[in-house]
């Protein structure tokens, strides 16, 4: 059986560097992914089970990406976790109305990150 699929979006180094091993350490597969991908048409081909996606993105909107993904039948149904500084409040306030399940502080995240992944696939 293939491991299951995460799709990831980071831009700062830390703790989006160190993401995608922590990732594999916990059996997922790996994409990172540009905010200039058509993240849509690539979920509809690679079925991932999870989006993960830092907000504080200088080369992306990613509400609009987030967004783009719960409006399309096909995506909808994919969880999004995604992570920001705490006092990003109103990223976080657009995120959520986008459809992110589930918004985490940068600062626990990789300490976190099996309960916020069991959290947002059971939220969804």
């Amino acid at each position: 059986m293939t491991s299951p699929l995460a799709f990831l979006l980071y831009e700062e180094l830390l703790p989006g560097s160190q993401l995608p091993n922590k990732l594999q350490d916990l059996g997922y597969r790996v994409q990172t992914l540009d905010g200039g991908a058509d993240w849509v048409t690539r979920a509809q081909a690679e079925k991932p089970i999870v989006v993960i996606v830092e907000l504080h993105a200088k080369n992306a909107d990613v509400c609009a990406i987030i967004g783009e993904l719960k409006q399309n039948p096909d995506t909808q149904h994919l969880p999004v976790l995604a992570y920001t500084q705490p006092e990003n409040s109103e990223l976080q306030v657009s995120a959520r109305n986008a459809g992110a399940a589930l918004i985490a502080s940068n600062a626990g995240l990789l300490d976190q990150l099996p309960a916020l992944l069991e959290h947002v696939l059971e939220v969804e």
